[in-house]
């Protein structure tokens, strides 16, 4: 048994976990246990955990398939991570046309997960850019899926948080650049105002936009980060990401309001002084916490929550200041608290989490029901401002919360693999659906 731990670390003890061929076998007797496929264990909460069955782990099957380099279709196999993906593709000219926060994700879970980027304004999501995917189901039966061929799979697989079988492989059409360096320019603001006023116009004119809030300043000052694509013709990856570590688990959180206010005050005003376009590498535009391995160990041994919501547009300015000030009155200390315009490019995913509106996330350390309490309140401010709770960021929304942010979950309960199951989707469609798989094993 291995720990298998999401990247929020709250939930952690061995889990039991078989290979991918012996859970091919197991399709042909037609009989076992509920499996969960398990990328690289950056999901921050329980949709990458089946706690009552088993988990395939997916990283052994990485190889890069095939790229056409005059039109940037990529094929590879779903364990792949986007590290892998940018290294084989980068020297001819081409770079992810979506990509989240770190590069250490796999293939399947990017498109499981339905993840989005700094330009979602411009590019939707992860799966608005898969052209074909080849999906194993417990029948036995290898699909070919594309939004012409098993559509209906497509659209439940893409965002479907690894329930409707196991993806093997995936073709993604990268997008070609000048560079893989940004341009970057930062224009610190005084308050969520000023942020509204200039956000629009920013997405308008740049590729990448997001903003980064110092969540514990009464005036939630901060600042705004947009980036286009150098021309300059540098496509030399970085050969090794992680520059420091944390080498080891600390005894207490390292990230409280003392020592994250003086983060915010220096970073704040470094970033700030920072005026006018300057060149930056991919990794440090993209990925800047990639150069720290392990740093979710700075949490402590409880682990944290990260609490990521989308508002509508005409709903924000209200909504938005109230979870910040709802934040700072239990206390609590978001070290990451980043802003940034959805668009309205709409997903192939039936149950994709961005749709147009602003979406806040903040991260805190778990402090037990003091943190449940309040991630509870910022589910109410979301769900009254018409809103939605990212799923695969969350380890404790209510079943309510979330059909409340996705009416249509009955459409992956649908196409939902029988033998497929996740400790998420017991605690909250399940519950709603008022009934168990009848499964030997459970």
């Amino acid at each position: 048994m291995a720990a298998f731990d999401s990247f929020g670390r709250v939930a952690r003890h061995p889990r039991q976990a078989t290979t991918l061929e012996v859970a091919i076998a197991s399709f042909e007797k037609g009989t076992g246990p509920t499996i969960l496929p398990f990328g690289n264990g950056k999901s921050y909460g329980d949709t990458c955990h089946n706690d009552a069955g088993l988990l395939v782990p997916m990283r052994s099957r990485r190889a890069i398939l095939g790229f056409d380099t005059d039109t940037g279709l990529l094929t590879a196999e779903a364990g792949a991570t986007l590290e892998e993906v940018i290294a084989h593709a980068a020297p001819h000219g081409y770079f992810l046309p979506v990509t989240p926060g770190t590069r250490y994700v796999t293939l399947g879970g990017a498109i499981a997960n339905d993840v989005h980027g700094k330009n979602h304004h411009l590019r939707g999501t992860f799966g608005c850019h898969v052209a074909n995917l080849t999906l194993l189901r417990s029948d036995g039966i290898t699909y070919t899926c594309s939004p012409r061929e098993n559509s209906d799979l497509f659209e439940a697989t893409i965002g479907g948080m690894g329930l409707t079988g196991l993806i093997l492989s995936a073709s993604l059409r990268l997008m070609k650049v000048g560079s893989l360096d940004v341009i970057e320019e930062i224009t610190p603001f005084s308050g969520l105002e000023s942020y509204f006023d200039l956000a629009e116009e920013a997405d308008a004119k740049n590729e990448y936009a997001v903003a980064w809030i110092d969540q514990l300043s009464g005036s939630n000052r901060g600042v705004l980060l947009t980036g286009n694509h150098a021309g300059n013709g540098n496509f030399a990856t970085e050969e090794k990401a992680t520059r420091l570590s944390v080498p080891f688990e600390m005894p207490f959180s390292m990230l409280n309001g003392v020592s994250l206010s003086g983060f915010n005050f220096a970073y704040f005003h470094a970033k700030a002084r920072k005026s006018g376009p300057h060149p930056s590498s991919y990794g440090n535009f993209f990925y800047p916490l990639d150069a720290v391995g392990n740093w979710n160990r700075l949490y402590g041994p409880k682990g944290l929550h990260q609490h990521q919501s989308v508002i509508p547009f005409e709903a924000a300015r209200t909504a938005i200041p109230a979870m910040l000030e709802a934040s700072r009155k239990a206390g609590q200390a978001s070290f990451l608290t980043v802003l940034k315009r959805f668009g309205a490019t709409p997903s192939p995913g039936v149950l994709s989490f961005p749709r147009p509106g602003y979406t806040l996330t903040m991260d805190f350390s778990n402090r037990g029901v003091a943190t449940l309490n309040l991630l509870a309140t910022l589910d109410r401010l979301t769900v009254e401002a018409g809103g939605r709770v990212n799923p695969y960021k969350d380890q404790r929304m209510s079943p309510e919360t979330f059909a409340a942010g996705f009416p249509d979950w009955q459409a992956l309960e649908r196409h939902r693999d029988p033998r497929f199951l996740s400790d998420f989707w017991r605690r909250t469609a399940l519950a709603l659906s008022h009934h168990t798989p009848a499964l030997a094993a459970e």
